[in-house]
């Protein structure tokens, strides 16, 4: 059939290269197979299937320059770890390693906030900048979509569950580093992309981050000294976290706070297990 002949049928209003003779029952859309929703009648398009006040629009501008934009607590963030380290390297005597370092045998003793202060410390400017470039990186993408309050609870909650995981199957070595909070970002970046994946721009941001994790998983295969273990954790609560997040409104204050409370509750978790293991 000649695709300009009358008798030619729509083009699906999500991919125009899809021709479909089907249609949304309540805005009356073109819809191809992938778009298509069932509904208690008919089929819907995902715009007439997304309940009202769980969406808002980003600016593409704070997608493609991750690192521009109103991002104050990736910013408070990266300066606390750069300020953190020069003091550990330039002032010794202060022993702050020996002091906030995640040491499994101290944190078995009750000193489990160990856990939290070490995602603050670096073992060499390396470690510190290879997590602050992808901090600056990923970070500020999350705390404009859900909110500084929301962002600094997944943040936490991705460095407790990293640093436990590391606790409760790692080493008796002592570990510092931001990984696990940073992969707890990566992880719901991962979650939150995956609704996405069905269009153009979603499936290259899932992909990307699929090959960045998958190497990142990889390196402790090739490197010494690497806690996995608190990459994994992080990874884990981070997709855990921002798979309830997606059930939750995005906008109102209330639901900032309830999403601080998600966060805060598998931190808390986490640290329980361990605590009980």
């Amino acid at each position: 059939m000649d695709p300009l002949s009358p008798e030619a049928p729509p083009a699906c209003y999500r991919h125009p290269d899809r021709s479909t003779r089907l249609a949304c029952s309540n805005c009356g859309r073109p819809i191809c197979v992938e778009c298509s929703r069932d509904a208690s009648v008919g089929q819907k398009c995902p715009d007439c299937t997304t309940p009202e006040h769980r969406t808002r629009v980003i600016p593409a501008r704070s997608i493609t320059r991750p690192g521009r934009g109103a991002a104050p607590v990736t910013l408070a963030l990266i300066g606390i770890n750069v300020v953190i380290f020069g003091l550990q390297e330039l002032f010794p005597a202060l022993r702050i390693v020996p002091r906030a370092a995640q040491i499994p045998f101290l944190v078995d003793q009750g000193e489990w906030w160990r856990v939290l202060t070490a995602t603050f410390l670096h073992g060499g400017l390396l470690h510190l900048a290879f997590n602050m470039y992808a901090l600056w990186l990923f970070g500020p993408v999350l705390e404009r979509r859900f909110g500084a309050a929301s962002y600094a609870s997944l943040y936490a909650a991705g460095g407790l569950t990293g640093g436990m995981l590391y606790q409760l199957i790692g080493s008796d070595a002592a570990a510092v580093g931001a990984s696990g909070a940073i992969f707890g970002l990566l992880g719901a970046l991962l979650a939150a992309s995956y609704r996405q994946r069905h269009t153009r721009a979603g499936a290259a941001v899932f992909g990307q981050l699929g090959v960045l994790l998958a190497i990142n998983l990889a390196l402790p295969l090739f490197l010494p000294d690497i806690a996995w273990q608190a990459h994994v954790g992080g990874l884990a609560g981070g997709i855990l976290i921002a798979a309830v997040w997606d059930h939750m409104p995005l906008a109102g204050r209330s639901a900032q706070w309830r999403r601080v409370a998600v966060a805060l509750t598998v931190a808390v978790a986490a640290v329980a297990v361990v605590l009980l293991a």
